[in-house]
């Protein structure tokens, strides 16, 4: 009886324990943020019980990191990679404004903001006048309308924060965010690791952009309140706080307005406060998330009762963010790790394949649809057009369209009244036309000079359709250059070029960066590794794609078109760029690695150079050594090869070498 088969672990069985642990990291740095927050708020009547953890300070940590924790549960449903490469920016916002994930974002935004707002009020003292029952005379309890509007510029917060969020596309996790920093930021300082390190720098800037967008808030919430929310949301107010105090049964609103200078300090620095917990969350959850995929320095997938295995599940996943972190993770092993890599070479009776031919063939595909995707842009679609069906003549059933002329006064005319009777007949005839072109000679010369009786000379030059286009296109280049607005209809070359290359709606370059990477150096190490000399027979395939990829994107570059809406006019491309260095670079350490070996792998000298050019260094032709020999000689040395060549008499005669035709 057979056994029962292994099962193979799927690769998210060993990424999640990693995410896991990741965001532990950033739920205790969000509860420190917390804490501190907790410290400043506190009222400072006792020394002691204002810090200590635990008492009303740590009760209100835990209430504040409630309120982080619910943007960070919303990241995790919601994070994804890649950068977005639709269209323009209102093509987006219509999606956006489509997708019921926006309104789930402002609804968890405004329910974070909110509890916020109930922990600030609980905080302030009298004389802040924030508390939301006041007595005037008496005993009868009356609401105050600040802390209504504290409320209520609290929930216009959440709403710009929503907007902010996906303005800066906050759920992307960036894979190469770690890499891109300098070297000095990346070392651990031996008390805190390098990801903590660069989230610890980036929050002074967080908390002054967070002071930045709640005095943004200020004239939103002040144009929302008066205009559309002060009735419903004094209404409201009476309606729960009716049950508990003897309030007037009435809802007329107050006459007095209930803003002024101390509350809107107040908000700004209540929506500020709210802010630096959302985004250090979200900076903290950004970073920790896309460290490397390494626990100890070794590979996640190095603990698996069946390594090749999970990490071969990885690369076939269809979900990209699984596929980017196990991509990554083969990068990694072909780099750094020398067992694992001999492992991947050593693994040849794996169900569907060697474990090398699988993994060139995901690597080599992944590559390939680079080259696929720059093929395809421009080219039409692939389904043909329906043919148009033959129309049925239909017999008229009525007489035609009568030709004579519109103007039929049988009068003598003057060639100046001809002509401008044919321009208006022509007009009525042809609406597209332009009229003043096909006046007569006397028409044309009457008309100029009554214009020019009317309209000086600078009139004339402004109403001039030249200089119209031009004052059109300087009003277009102004609102272009305003910030949300330009945002919003500008299609920039960034994400255009990546769509035509990486394709859309999201493109993740460090999935094709590290392919590249993973075979080539796989390729390079094969050398020494690879005991059963499987990988050399794909490297003239490897080196061949990889060139063919680099020269078409680069051309594509070259000649792919700016939007008229993109008023930079640079051909900038971050993303394209650093696959093309990680392309060339790659490409690089093969050719210099398999060029001794170039004639057994049936390398043609074209191969080689197209190679070269295309990184970036062009083969340098050694120019040829002429040597001064006698006749004696010179056939000696022709008889010599064309015998070592073995061809027989009759061949020979009338045979001469090139070299020697270009040595004569």
């Amino acid at each position: 009886m057979a056994g029962t088969p292994t099962r193979r672990a799927p690769y998210k069985d060993t990424l999640q324990p990693a995410l896991h642990r990741r965001f532990s990291s950033t739920a205790g740095l969000l509860l420190a943020v917390s804490y501190l927050e907790s410290i400043l708020l506190s009222s400072w009547e006792s020394y002691f019980w204002s810090w200590f953890p635990l008492g009303p300070a740590g009760f209100r940590a835990l209430l504040l990191f409630s309120c982080g924790l619910t943007i960070l549960i919303l990241r995790i449903a919601s994070y994804h990679v890649g950068i977005k490469t639709t269209g323009s920016g209102l093509y987006t916002l219509a999606s956006l404004l489509l997708s019921a994930r926006t309104y789930e974002t402002a609804l968890w935004y405004s329910v974070s903001s909110l509890l916020y707002c109930a922990i600030y009020l609980g905080t302030r003292d009298e004389d802040a006048n924030l508390h939301w029952i006041t007595y005037y005379s008496g005993d009868r309890a009356r609401l105050n309308e600040r802390p209504v509007f504290f409320a209520c510029y609290m929930f216009t917060f959440a709403l710009v924060q929503t907007v902010e969020h996906y303005r800066h596309d906050v759920d992307r996790l960036d894979l190469g965010a770690l890499e891109r920093k300098p070297v000095k930021e990346q070392k651990s300082t031996g008390i805190v690791s390098g990801s903590l390190q660069a989230v610890l720098e980036e929050l002074p800037m967080a908390l002054a952009e967070c002071f930045k967008i709640s005095l943004m808030a200020v004239p939103g919430a002040i144009v929302l309140y008066f205009l559309f929310l002060r009735s419903f949301a004094w209404s409201w107010g009476l309606t729960f706080l009716r049950p508990f105090y003897n309030m007037p049964r009435t809802n007329m609103l107050p006459s007095s307005w209930p803003t002024d200078i101390y509350l809107l300090a107040r908000c700004v620095v209540a929506g500020a406060g709210v802010g630096f917990l959302w985004t250090a969350g979200n900076k903290a959850f950004s970073l920790f998330m896309v460290k490397k995929p390494l626990k100890n320095g070794i590979p996640l997938t190095s603990e698996s009762k069946d390594p090749n295995g999970s990490l071969l599940n990885g690369l076939k996943s269809k979900k990209l963010s699984i596929q980017a972190f196990a991509m990554w993770e083969l990068a990694l092993i072909a780099q750094n790790d020398s067992a694992r890599r001999q492992s991947i070479f050593n693994d040849i009776d794996r169900k569907g394949g060697p474990m090398w031919s699988q993994i060139y063939s995901i690597c080599l595909e992944t590559l390939q649809s680079i080259e696929s995707n720059v093929d395809a842009y421009g080219q039409p679609a692939a389904h043909e057009a329906p043919k148009p069906q033959p129309m049925e003549e239909r017999h008229r059933s009525s007489a035609p369209l009568r030709e004579d002329p519109i103007f039929t006064s049988q009068a003598r005319q003057t060639p100046l009244q001809a002509g401008i009777e044919k321009a208006l007949e022509r007009l009525a005839r042809n609406p597209g036309s332009t009229p003043a072109s096909e006046l007569s000679p006397i028409a044309r010369k009457t008309w100029q000079t009554a214009k020019d009786r009317v309209l000086s000379r600078e009139q004339q030059e402004a109403v001039s359709p030249d200089h119209l286009k031009d004052q059109a296109q300087e009003f277009a280049t102004r609102l272009l250059s305003i910030g949300w607005i330009g945002s919003l209809i500008r299609q920039d070359f960034r994400t255009q070029f990546a769509a035509a290359v990486l394709g859309s709606p999201y493109a993740e370059p460090t999935l094709y960066a590290n392919a590249a990477t993973a075979l080539c150096q796989l390729a390079v190490n094969s050398l020494a590794e690879d005991s059963y000399g499987n990988v050399h027979r794909d490297v003239p395939t490897i080196i061949r794609t990889l060139t063919s990829i680099i020269k078409k994107v680069e051309a594509l570059k070259e000649q792919f078109p700016l939007h008229w809406t993109d008023i930079k006019g640079a051909k900038d491309c971050p993303e394209v760029d650093e696959l093309l260095v990680a392309l060339k670079t790659g490409l690089e350490q093969v050719i210099v690695k398999f060029e001794p070996y170039s004639t057994d792998l049936r390398l043609t000298r074209t191969d080689l150079r197209t190679a070269k050019e295309a990184y970036g260094k062009p083969e340098v032709e050694k120019p040829r050594a002429r040597f001064l020999m006698t006749s004696q000689q010179e056939v000696a040395v022709e008889t010599r090869t064309i015998e070592d060549w073995g061809l027989s008499k009759p061949a020979r005669r009338g045979f001469r070498l090139p070299e020697m035709e270009q040595v004569r």
